[in-house]
């Protein structure tokens, strides 16, 4: 029977029996739960209040962003729905999504600069995301400890890119290659603590330019400072400086102040924060952290503070110390010619010599350089964008020989482009100026002016796509003509090829421009060729 089968086949049920146990067993389950739920409500009122309070005392975007994904995550345990966890919906921490709109400007900024690569004659590579780990290792001086480690999966070691320097050299040595004018765009990871506001992300991308090979001293380093001048030329971005100086100059400037040889790298990477820290707190850290002595740090306080051009290389040649250091008098002789020649190119005043400038990456051997956006002291009304350098580079001659199994090297020289920071610039630039930015390059929309069109609709814009035409035209059968020309208005789009049944008896087109709204009739035979000529600029 079955009731009795039904009996049977609870009775097998541990913790089945008829005196309702079972029922207090849910009973006690269902409180544990509310327990549960009533302390994770706490919790989350009390890291609510820790927003709030962060947020009203103005605390760092990093910390209010840490709580807010604390906040996140608690809502996300609380939140039921029928038992699942929720997930989520957030970018991890120092990462970003793109819109069509930042695309837009983003592929116009890639543009300019990918153009600018062209005219120099440069061939463009591609590298694997991931490297092994031993490839990236002690490339990077203090920095080493921003590599993200990938879990060992029981096969190779492996990190993901730091930049794409190290994979170039990489690249030349592993193919034999001595001599190749490159530039790679691609992504980079850095485990930083990042201020996206400031354009600084965990994930960005890098445009380098580099020439490799066996040159006459300086020709090609002058050409990488020309190609940084002309991409912050053509983008607009504002008035640069791009600071140079010499790795030789520093290391000399560092032997003639009592440096220990073996702190050279450890202090050159204190002196790099000279553009965001005070000659105080570096001397600081040179003494108290790095155990420099107080007067060797203010002998290099007397150098680092000294910046100008030619002037300057002439007055360093003759100073009784620094002129008496081997390496200090090859790079200032090597500085002497760079100015040469980049008087020759016309952007000397763009450039200047400065003895802080020291970038961080144990890698470089020879001119170093980098360049800063000029704020203008209250030009306009807005908020000025807060940047730091948007490009950066310089001479590395020993780094592909360290992966070379014969130590073979090849000489480099290089630059890289800081996109995202340029980026930041150009989207607030946008939305200040309230600009309107397309998405979307479709030259025409093909319209019907009346009912049952879609066929010749089809038809036309067949004939469009197959010419090359950029057209689009909207998916209804039987779409209202004020529809389609608001489709225009609100994409941006100039031309709409109207079809309708007296046009197609006539054998004509009704093309219509949206921003005048001038009508004409154009031939069919013809229209491809009047579309050209109207949206195809000069």
């Amino acid at each position: 029977m079955p009731s009795s089968s039904a009996h049977a086949q609870c009775s097998e049920v541990p913790g089945w029996v008829g005196d309702g146990s079972a029922a207090a067993g849910l009973t006690g389950a269902a409180v544990t739960m509310a327990d549960e739920a009533a302390e994770l409500e706490e919790a989350l009122r009390r890291q609510a209040d820790t927003v709030r309070r962060l947020k009203q005392e103005k605390a760092s975007p990093e910390e209010v962003a840490e709580q807010v994904a604390k906040l996140l995550e608690l809502k996300a345990q609380l939140g039921t729905d029928e038992g699942k966890h929720k997930f989520v919906l957030k970018t991890p921490k120092g990462t970003r999504d793109y819109n069509p709109k930042q695309m837009a400007i983003r592929e116009k900024v890639f543009d300019i600069i990918i153009s600018t690569f062209k005219r120099h004659g440069a061939e463009v590579i591609d590298t694997p995301v991931f490297e092994l780990k031993e490839t990236l290792t002690g490339k990077y001086g203090e920095d080493s400890k921003l590599i993200y480690d990938l879990k060992d999966q029981g096969g190779e070691l492996l990190s993901l890119r730091y930049d794409l320097t190290v994979p170039f050299a990489r690249y030349l040595a592993m193919n034999k290659i001595t001599n190749i004018k490159r530039y790679h765009i691609a992504k980079v990871y850095r485990r930083d603590n990042p201020a996206m506001t400031r354009g600084r992300y965990r994930e960005f991308y890098q445009c380098d330019f580099d020439i490799a090979g066996q040159f006459d001293p300086m020709i090609p380093d002058a050409e990488c400072l020309k190609i940084v001048h002309e991409i912050l030329s053509g983008l607009q971005i504002g008035d640069f400086l791009i600071k140079v100086n010499d790795r030789r100059i520093l290391d000399g400037m560092f032997a003639v102040c009592g440096v220990p040889d073996s702190k050279f790298r450890t202090i050159c990477s204190t002196v790099d924060k000279l553009d965001k820290a005070t000659w105080e707190d570096v001397k600081s850290e040179m003494v108290g952290e790095k155990g420099l002595s107080p007067e060797a740090a203010d002998r290099i306080g007397e150098y680092v503070q000294l910046h100008g051009g030619l002037g300057l290389i002439e007055q360093l040649l003759q100073d009784p110390k620094l002129s008496q250091n081997k390496l200090a008098r090859e790079g200032l002789g090597d500085m002497k010619l760079l100015f040469e020649y980049l008087t020759l190119f016309g952007i000397a005043d763009k450039i200047s010599f400065d003895l802080s400038l020291a970038r961080g990456l144990d890698y470089y051997t020879g001119v170093i350089y980098e360049a800063i956006l000029l704020q203008p002291q209250n030009a306009h009304k807005e908020e000025p964008v807060s940047v730091g350098s948007v490009a950066g580079g310089g001479r590395y001659d020993g780094l592909v020989g360290m992966f070379d199994p014969k130590g073979r090297k090849v000489p480099c020289v290089g630059v890289s482009i800081g996109i995202e920071r340029i980026f930041s610039i150009m989207e607030q630039k946008v939305e200040a100026s309230e600009e309107k930015i397309r998405t979307t390059e479709t030259q025409v929309l093909v319209a019907a002016a009346q009912k049952k069109l879609l066929e010749e609709r089809l038809k036309l814009i067949s004939e469009l796509w197959d010419s090359g035409i950029k057209a689009e035209m909207l998916y209804k059968k039987n779409p209202k003509l004020l529809n389609q020309l608001q489709y225009c208005e609100d994409n941006g789009i100039p031309l709409v090829a109207i079809v309708g049944e007296q046009e197609l008896k006539d054998g004509v087109v009704k093309l219509r421009v949206v921003a005048t709204r001038e009508e004409v009739d154009v031939r069919r035979e013809n229209l491809i060729e009047e579309i050209k000529r109207r949206t195809c600029h000069p």
